[in-house]
């Protein structure tokens, strides 16, 4: 049986990238840049004053000048003033403003003192350089540099980057067709009336929520009962019409779970079934004939779950072209006994250690359909199928919750 690092990589040596496609900068917060964005020109385009007071010559300050004349009052969005060819000249100038011409420092209003049209500098003037608070043209970037790379998840620190750069529209992966099937007669709608020998459903609506959560909006639910061709009919026209499946139950061996014999019917090639994990041991995946990838999850809410955070996610943000970026390292605040040769997916809350290390508590829900055991807990860490025992301290790879 796979081991849970064997699984990753067949599902994502075998998932193929989403396509691209060009975005409107108002609608690209969430998605997956494919493209590069590069400053069209210096950032900052000019040399840009940073606070309120006046401009001028920081040589008249060195040389003893205290007393200076307003020459013109200059706000941001203004073409650049001229200092005249006197020394105790200066600019009122904004912040935000282009540095006038001829002025090399800015004396902040509240180190002067005006009078009518002139001021007195009154604070001391060490400090009164050239330069100061002044933000130098093209410190921050030069024209052409790539600011923003491909793989990066949009928030709006890049958002705002793109604006910058004049970016009204960027190449980002597009957003899959996501299916998301519970299966089951045991399962009814939230709002209808239930049955003792029934449960309301909750993983579809748990796996839609996290795909939400990790910025995948285009998701549809669907129930399918244990009825042959029900499940052959709503299959075949989910295969035709989504980009991704993601099923939750149905696919071990009962005599009721038909999916693995309709899936193979419909030409969906399992790739692997069965990982050496708890939980989540039954968790299948294949490929459609189109190539649509098929997760077919266990159907215990807390295997589903960890199954989605584990696989799907990571395959879905592979796909996308989204920057790989090494699993965060906890260390175990508790012991840890786990006797069976299967990695152990242990529910666990967060905290620091005296250090700033990141702690891991462990808090284990009772079953694999203790969804509630989940609530309260941040993620999991991942133990290996050995040694069993994993005193207080061990190092372990930690999936959040999204």
């Amino acid at each position: 049986m796979l081991t849970p690092a064997q699984a990753e990589r067949l599902i994502l040596e075998n998932i193929t990238p989403f396509f691209r496609e060009d975005c409107p900068l108002g609608a690209a917060h969430g998605r997956v840049l494919r493209g590069e964005v590069r400053a069209d020109r210096d950032l900052p385009p000019f040399d840009r004053v940073t606070l309120d007071g006046y401009a001028l010559r920081a040589a008249a300050l060195a040389a003893g000048t205290t007393a200076f004349r307003v020459e013109g009052v200059q706000a941001a969005g203004m073409r650049a003033f001229q200092l005249g060819a006197a020394p105790d000249g200066c600019i009122e100038i904004m912040t935000g403003a282009v540095l006038p011409e001829g002025a090399d420092c800015i004396v902040p209003y509240e180190e002067t003192s005006r009078d009518g049209t002139g001021i007195t500098i009154t604070g001391a003037r060490e400090h009164l350089v050239a330069g100061h608070a002044i933000h130098r043209r093209g410190t921050d970037h030069r024209a052409g540099d790539v600011i923003v790379s491909p793989g990066t998840r949009l928030t709006g620190r890049e958002i705002a980057v793109a604006a910058a750069c004049g970016c009204s529209a960027l190449t980002v992966s597009q957003a899959p067709k996501i299916a998301v099937v519970a299966t089951g007669d045991e399962l009814v709608e939230v709002e209808t009336a239930v049955a003792p020998h029934q449960i309301r459903r909750s993983n579809d609506y748990a796996l839609r929520a996290a795909l939400l959560a990790a910025g995948y909006p285009n998701i549809s639910r669907f129930h399918l009962r244990d009825v042959r061709q029900e499940i052959e009919h709503l299959i075949w026209h989910i295969l035709a019409e989504f980009d991704v499946v993601v099923i939750s139950g149905g696919i071990s061996k009962g005599k009721f779970d038909f999916l693995p014999g309709e899936l193979d019917r419909q030409r969906v090639r399992k790739i692997f079934q069965g990982v050496a994990q708890r939980p989540g041991k039954p968790l299948w995946f294949g490929l459609s004939a189109r190539g649509t990838p098929v997760f077919a999850l266990p159907g215990n809410p807390v295997s589903a779950y960890t199954c989605l955070h584990r696989y799907v996610l990571p395959a879905l943000a592979h796909a996308s072209g989204l920057r790989a970026d090494p699993p965060r390292l906890a260390a175990l605040a508790k012991p840890v006994t786990f006797r069976p040769k299967l990695a152990y997916l242990l529910p666990v809350k967060l905290s620091s250690g005296p250090g700033a290390e990141l702690l891991a508590t462990p808090d284990p829900s009772n079953t694999s359909g203790d969804f509630a055991g989940l609530v309260g807990t941040d993620g999991f860490v991942e133990l290996p199928a050995e040694p069993g025992e994993f005193p207080a301290g061990t190092i372990a790879p930690f999936f959040p919750w999204v």
